[in-house]
Order: C-alpha cells, then sequence, then structure tokens
C-alpha cells in the first residue's frame, strides 16, 4: 500500500509562472557572463588555446595539444565545439573568444530546457501528485508538474555555484548539459519514444566525450535500475527502455575505451584531510540554497522514498545528486564535479515546495531579500566609488587590489544595470505587497536575487573582471619588452592557461625549451628557473624583463636574452 504524498496543493496554488517572466530571467541569467570580455584564468582561457589550436590546424583533432601538453581534464568535445564554432564565424562579424562561447551559450540554455522538461514529466507520475481532496479542488496534474517545473528550474538559477562555471567555455559546462540530457532522457522515456532517445544518446556520448565517462557508467547504470525496479511504463515497454540504456552506456564506455579517456584523478591521500574540509565548505555554499530544500524534500518524502516501489520523482534526481557529490569527494577539480549534480539536487528542491509552511516560506523570502539586496547595494557603491573616488575607501580598496586599473564607463551596461536593479525592486514589492498562493514563489527572490547580483557584476564590474582575471595586463608587457618582431620564443615551465593566452594577446608561436633551439628570447614562469641544464642552461641567457600579473603578487614570468649560442 502506497503511503499519501506529503504534497497538498490547490488548483489556484499550481498556477505556473508567467512565461515571459521566466524566459525574461533566462535570458538575463544566460547572457552576462559570456559577452563583453576576455578569456579568464585558467580553465577558461587554457580551454580556449586548445580551441584556437585546432581551429588553425596546429594540432590533431583527436590528440589536441598546446606547447607540447595534452588537455588535463576536459575530453574532447567542448574543444571541437569551439574550434568548429571560430571556423565558421567570421573575423569581421566578431573575436575568435566570442565565436568560441556560442555554442557553449547554447549547452547553458540547454541545460535549463532539459532540466525543465525532466522535472515536468517527474511530476506528473502518479507518486509526485499531490493528495486529491474530498470534495475536489486539489491542482491538475499537469498544472501541479509545470509549478513544479518552474520551481526546479528558478531552484537551478538559484544555486551560487552556477554563476561562474556555467559561464566558462570550458569541459565542465559540456558536462553539465550532457548530465542533464541524460536526467531528461530517463525522466521523460514513459511519455515519449523519440526525443527521450535522441536525448539519452547525446548526453551518454557527449558526457563520455567530454571528459566525464566513470560519471556516464555510473549514471547510466542507476538508470537501468531505476527503469527496472520502477516501471512506469508496461512492461514490454521499460524492459526494451533498461536495454536500450545498457546498450547506449556499454557503447559509451567502448568509445571512452577506444579514445583513451578513462582516466582517474583521484585526491592525494597526503592532502586528503585539508581537501575534506574545504570539500565540506564547498558543499556549504556551492548549492545553496537548492541543497538545504533538498535535504528538507528526503525528510518530508521519506515514507515515499522507502516504499517497496520506488518512486522515480525521488530516486533518480537523489541518485544523480550522489553520483556528483561522490565525484566531488574522490576526483579533482571538486566544484567542477559537483557542478554536474545541481540540476537533480534543484528537482529535490522543487518538491519541497508543495510541503513548505508559510513561516518556512517567509524566513526564505526575508533571508533573500536581505542578502541580495545588500549584494546588490555593495556591487552599486564600490562601481561608484570607482567611478568617482567616493567614497574614498572602496575606491582605495580597489586600487589596492588592482593595481594599474583605469575604470571605464559605458551607457550601455549602466542602462542595464539599472534596468535590472528597478525589475528587482518592483519583485520585491510584488512579494511583499500581498500573499501569493503559487507553490515556486519561494524560489522567485532567491532566483532573481542570483541572476541581479550576477548581471551587475557582469555589466558594472565586468572591466575590473576582465583586468583581474585575465592574462591582458601582462602579455601586453611582454609584447612591449619583445619588441614587434621578436622572432622565435622558447618557454619553460608555463601552464596550459599562461601558454594560451600568451600566445593569443601576445601574437607569439612558443615552442618548448631546448638546448637545440636556437631562439633569441625565452620565457619562464618563476617557478621553473633556474632551470634543469639539460633544457637550457642559465649562463647563456641574460634576464631581460621580470613581468607580473597585476592582481596576482605569486605570479609572473621571466623575460631572457641569448646571449651565447648552443653548444
Amino acid at each position: 500500500m502506497n503511503s499519501p504524498t506529503p504534497a497538498i496543493v490547490t488548483q489556484k496554488a499550481a498556477r505556473p509562472l508567467p512565461r515571459w517572466a521566466l524566459l525574461l530571467l533566462c535570458l538575463a541569467y544566460v547572457v552576462p557572463g559570456f559577452v563583453g570580455r576576455g578569456p579568464w584564468k585558467n580553465a577558461d582561457v587554457a580551454a580556449f588555446g586548445y580551441m584556437m589550436e585546432l581551429a588553425n590546424g596546429h594540432t590533431a583533432w583527436l590528440r589536441p595539444q598546446l606547447g607540447g601538453m595534452p588537455p588535463e581534464t576536459d575530453g574532447l568535445l567542448p574543444y571541437w565545439l569551439g574550434a568548429w564554432a571560430i571556423q565558421i564565424t567570421p573575423d569581421w562579424l566578431m573575436a575568435p573568444e566570442m565565436a568560441a562561447r556560442l555554442p557553449f551559450m547554447a549547452l547553458l540554455v540547454l541545460t535549463l530546457a532539459a532540466t525543465w522538461y525532466g522535472v515536468y514529466y517527474l511530476a506528473r507520475s502518479p507518486g509526485a501528485q499531490p493528495v486529491a481532496f474530498a470534495f475536489g479542488g486539489e491542482a491538475n496534474p499537469s498544472d501541479y508538474a509545470r509549478a513544479i517545473a518552474d520551481g526546479a528550474l528558478l531552484a537551478l538559477i538559484a544555486c551560487l555555484g552556477l554563476a561562474q562555471l556555467s559561464h566558462e567555455a570550458t569541459g565542465y559546462l559540456a558536462q553539465l548539459a550532457c548530465a542533464a540530457l541524460i536526467f531528461f532522457a530517463v525522466a521523460t522515456l514513459p511519455y515519449h519514444t523519440v526525443a527521450p532517445a535522441v536525448a539519452l544518446v547525446a548526453g551518454m556520448v557527449g558526457l563520455t566525450l567530454a571528459g566525464a565517462p566513470t560519471i556516464a557508467a555510473l549514471l547510466g547504470a542507476g538508470s537501468v535500475a531505476l527503469v527496472v525496479l520502477a516501471p512506469a511504463a508496461p512492461s514490454d515497454r521499460h524492459l526494451r527502455w533498461a536495454v536500450t540504456l545498457v546498450v547506449v552506456t556499454v557503447l559509451a564506455a567502448v568509445l571512452a575505451w577506444q579514445l583513451d579517456l578513462w582516466r582517474w584523478r583521484l585526491i592525494n591521500a597526503a592532502t586528503e584531510g585539508k581537501e575534506f574540509r574545504s570539500l565540506l565548505r564547498l558543499l556549504l555554499w556551492f548549492g545553496w540554497p537548492a541543497w538545504p530544500m533538498a535535504t528538507w524534500t528526503l525528510w518530508r518524502w521519506r515514507k515515499q522514498l522507502f516504499n517497496r516501489q520506488p518512486h522515480r520523482h525521488l530516486w533518480l534526481p537523489l541518485w544523480f545528486s550522489l553520483v556528483s557529490v561522490g565525484a566531488t569527494f574522490t576526483t579533482q577539480p571538486a566544484d567542477r564535479a559537483l557542478l554536474v549534480g545541481l540540476p537533480a539536487i534543484a528537482t529535490l528542491a522543487a518538491f519541497a515546495l508543495p510541503t513548505f509552511r508559510r513561516s518556512m516560506a517567509a524566513l526564505i523570502d526575508w533571508f533573500t531579500l536581505l542578502f541580495f539586496s545588500v549584494s546588490a547595494l555593495a556591487i552599486w557603491v564600490i562601481w561608484f566609488a570607482m567611478q568617482t573616488g567616493v567614497p574614498a575607501q572602496p575606491a582605495a580598496n580597489v586600487a589596492k587590489l588592482a593595481p594599474g586599473f583605469t575604470p571605464t564607463f559605458s551607457w550601455l551596461a549602466l542602462v542595464v544595470a539599472l534596468a535590472a536593479s528597478a525589475a528587482w525592486c518592483r519583485l520585491v514589492w510584488w512579494r511583499a505587497a500581498r500573499n501569493r498562493t503559487a507553490i515556486w514563489k519561494s524560489l522567485v527572490l532567491p532566483a532573481s536575487g542570483a541572476a541581479l547580483c550576477w548581471l551587475l557584476l557582469t555589466t558594472l564590474w565586468l572591466p575590473l573582471l576582465d583586468y583581474a582575471r585575465s592574462y591582458v595586463p601582462q602579455a601586453r608587457k611582454l609584447s612591449a619588452a619583445l619588441g614587434p618582431n621578436p622572432g622565435c620564443v622558447q618557454m619553460l615551465g608555463l601552464s596550459r592557461a599562461q601558454m594560451a593566452a600568451l600566445q593569443y594577446h601576445a601574437q607569439l608561436r612558443l615552442q618548448p625549451a631546448t638546448q637545440a633551439t636556437n631562439c633569441p628570447w625565452l620565457v619562464v614562469d618563476n617557478g621553473a628557473w633556474p632551470a634543469p641544464l639539460d633544457l637550457v642552461k642559465p649562463a647563456h641567457w641574460t634576464r631581460e624583463a621580470t613581468i607580473g600579473r597585476p592582481t596576482d603578487k605569486n605570479e609572473f614570468i621571466l623575460l631572457f636574452r641569448r646571449t651565447a649560442t648552443p653548444d
């Protein structure tokens, strides 16, 4: 016998969020951060470096290299997408770094759409439906599912850890989108055939090619178990789907083996204690505010969770979340692994909405209102200080943290920021004016506040962020020190990000340092000097310049001029 669900929802509370408002919120979240900036350190500019190498034909498509080094963790798919976009986009239309971001902008849109539709079909499951009233008036199944899907999308946008990583042109965004496609496919399979089949193949293959074959295999295996143990379709159909899932998972594993993508990034045992503490802090803020609501869902729906027949709307997002959290504790970089689970965590958070009491909803509203209003005000105050020097202390702090930065003014950025701030004030007034009955109301302020602060940062603060997070200032200083025609330049100890930035911004063709190469210049990372004698003889070189990044006192490169020819 199934336990009654804890969801008590009236038809009035299941009204959907206006489509224009939801689309406008997604637009305000997706576009800022992709437009108007250069490649940022570290993963963003390193990935862009591999894309440029592929687009220019300097490396093989199946074995991309940058300065003789293969990629660290990103797989192949992100580099292919960026390189194809660069090749088909004329230079007169947009810069290569912007062209490379277009596919990733589409991947973020795909993530949001796949999450919404996946949650919609999960919420239509019989076990997810609210309690039926004795005299009617409970929410219509389709309207209830639409309201829950709106809440899940709002919870995803509200997650603090999504903002930066989802706006970088790296394999981690590709992994997020492909995991969302697999989630959508398994959630939708009881209702459709073609769409989930296409999404399943694209998601499994894409997640494997994006550098996460282990996560793809685990998600596929868990999905097979869920289809078998919690059938939501006639027996012949769900068995066909189980076989399909097994076949696609095995094919993805074989593809990873053929392309040598099975690589482990386990945390070093020597730093396990320190990593564990940092991981706990990461888990606390990265998925906020979705993870506390997801925990509440597991508690309120615990009878359905451990029922004799598993409920798809709980176990599917729970499995995806557990795989992501497990990868967070066992691999590096941890935040990138946790990113894959955010759609599933947001799904669990959405099923908490029908169980909230009015006092809990009010607590979320007031905390969100204060947090994001204060954050937005701080962004405005610091921007005003950068432009006018008043107040003096914020202006002095910016000058100290970003020496050499010259603020610039943009009317477009100001107008967009003012419009977003006005919309926030209007939304706060709407939420506080009278009690709204829609079940998604508790997540409107968190999602809108996160989108507001992200938009303000990537409009008002964009010149400062670009200056602080890019290698452009360092590359310009190096170009000035080398002169107009430097010729051959060797490099030693540079990271992938440094190589990509110097090759693109300084227009250099860097070569690995060897004694056999008679280059007049040598660029070295400060941590790699003095160099090994079998690569470079220090007596043959004279230091010409020490060039640092203005916002990082510990990161600088050394420029040497050759004074003696190789032996």
